[in-house]
């Protein structure tokens, strides 16, 4: 036999080997490889090639953007990373909608390895945060969709929805200037929201299309991969092979959703309207949905719904695990008997639900089952609290054993050089609007008080062995 042939040989019985180690990964694996997906081949199982753990997640409003949240808040409990969490008068946002400030950050959740709460994006003072090597993520959704989210959601607060007669889309829709006020509070929720949270200028008019190519193509400079959220499944195969990610750490349960009788069905007509009141909004989606799809067909389309096939039976079985054999049912706030499990409520009118776990879960599931089960549908106030307490722990503990001329908050130094990765370049987004205001509408604590289970960081075992179940 030849030399060649050997090591042929020798290769094979080797990846057959660690693929059998881990074992949870092989039916998965063997699958796309069968497919022949090169992206996959690469690194065919966990393990030959190192997590990418430093994600700056821009958490852009009503796009799903909780449940991808969620996600990496998992992920950071799972491989002991530390995620920037917001300073107490901040609440649960890093001070939303002021321009992102690296003071807004809880000095006990520095320095971090990943950031993912709500924030005005803000590049240099994210630069002075994270590492040099960090990854940036962002989401959209579709304008209309997205729009009519807003204003159900914020009907309440944005004075913009609340001027409007009966609270009607379409009587904002037929005059929006008669009820927009661009610098009051809370008017980035009444036009061209994704463009405010990426840091630009929402009040840019349509026809200054120089502006809008610029920062189109600032954010494509700044941002590995933006996520659709109509394509929420395909984006996160993406983001997976971005950061060399396992299949486990991309599971996930749909958070913050509305119910159907909170939801309008939006009248011929409507949908254009929207897009043209957002035409900066427009044009990102339209621009970074086309950029999804580039990305989707150079991985492979049959590799790419074999991944997603994948996913989602590997979802199923994680639930239904969870749930006592059976898919979870949606509930209503009042209906969860676990505070730490109530979704926040914008108003009377709208209704946001969520999951209960069984009472009898914990027979037959270890300590750390059970709380991947608990943090897998755990509502964004209440996990950011508790992932607060759980690193304030852990920074107090450091804090305690360094030596006493040591003993001091961490802080980021401010960098003079330019990063070393291409992700993220010097320079600044186009100028945003003046007058946007300083005040957010905060999620209250109230409502969401009582007692919060104490929860700690979790083996990266617990999830792939509840998926096997």
């Amino acid at each position: 036999m030849s030399q060649k042939k050997i090591f042929l040989v020798f290769i094979a019985i080797s990846t057959v080997s660690l693929l059998l180690h881990h074992g949870g990964h092989l039916s998965w694996t063997m699958e796309a490889l069968h497919l022949g997906c090169p992206a996959l081949r690469s690194h065919p199982a966990p393990g030959l090639k190192p997590k990418h753990t430093n994600v700056a997640f821009l958490k852009t409003h009503k796009t799903a953007s909780t449940t991808m949240q969620n996600l990496l808040f998992r992920f950071a409990e799972c491989n002991n990373l530390t995620v920037a969490l917001p300073v107490q008068a901040c609440s649960h946002q890093f001070c939303y909608p002021r321009s992102f400030t690296s003071h807004f950050v809880h000095p006990h959740t520095l320095p971090p390895n990943i950031v993912t709460s709500h924030m005005r994006f803000n590049k240099a003072e994210m630069q002075r945060l994270m590492p040099n090597n960090t990854i940036y993520v962002t989401i959209l959704r579709e304008p209309a969709s997205m729009f009519e989210s807003l204003f159900s959601y914020y009907n309440q607060y944005c004075q913009s929805f609340k001027r409007v007669p009966n609270g009607s889309l379409e009587a904002f829709l037929e005059e929006p200037w008669r009820y927009y006020r661009p610098d009051e509070k809370d008017s980035m929720y009444a036009r061209n929201t994704l463009t405010f949270d990426l840091g630009g200028d929402k009040d840019r008019p349509a026809t200054d299309v120089a502006y809008a190519r610029g920062f189109l193509a600032e954010v494509d400079r700044v941002f590995s991969l933006v996520m659709i959220a109509e394509y929420f499944d395909e984006s996160l195969v993406l983001l997976r092979h971005l950061l060399s990610w396992d299949l486990d750490d991309i599971l996930y349960v749909k958070l913050n959703m509305r119910t159907p009788s909170s939801k309008r069905s939006l009248t011929p007509g409507l949908p254009s309207k929207i897009r043209a009141w957002n035409s900066l909004d427009a044009r990102l989606y339209n621009h970074f949905n086309a950029s999804l799809w580039r990305q989707l067909s150079a991985l492979g389309p049959a590799c790419v719904a074999r991944e997603v096939k994948l996913l989602r039976r590997a979802q199923e079985r994680l639930m239904k695990s969870c749930f006592g054999g059976r898919m979870p049912l949606l509930r209503s706030a009042a209906q969860i008997k676990n505070k730490d499990l109530r979704p926040w409520q914008p108003s009377g009118k709208v209704d946001i639900v969520g999951y209960d776990l069984p009472v009898n879960l914990s027979r037959g599931f270890s300590s750390q089952a059970q709380e991947l089960c608990l943090k897998l549908i755990m509502p964004e106030v209440q996990y950011t609290r508790v992932l607060l307490r759980t690193q304030s722990l852990r920074y107090r503990r450091g804090y305690q054993l360094r030596p006493a001329q040591q003993s001091r908050p961490l802080q980021q130094p401010v960098r003079t050089a330019p990063p070393r990765h291409l992700q993220v370049q010097r320079g600044k987004l186009p100028a945003p609007a003046s007058g946007t205001g300083s005040t957010s509408t905060s999620k209250p604590a109230a409502g969401t008080q009582g007692r919060t289970t104490k929860l700690g960081p979790k083996s990266s075992q617990t999830q792939a062995s509840l998926t096997q179940k």
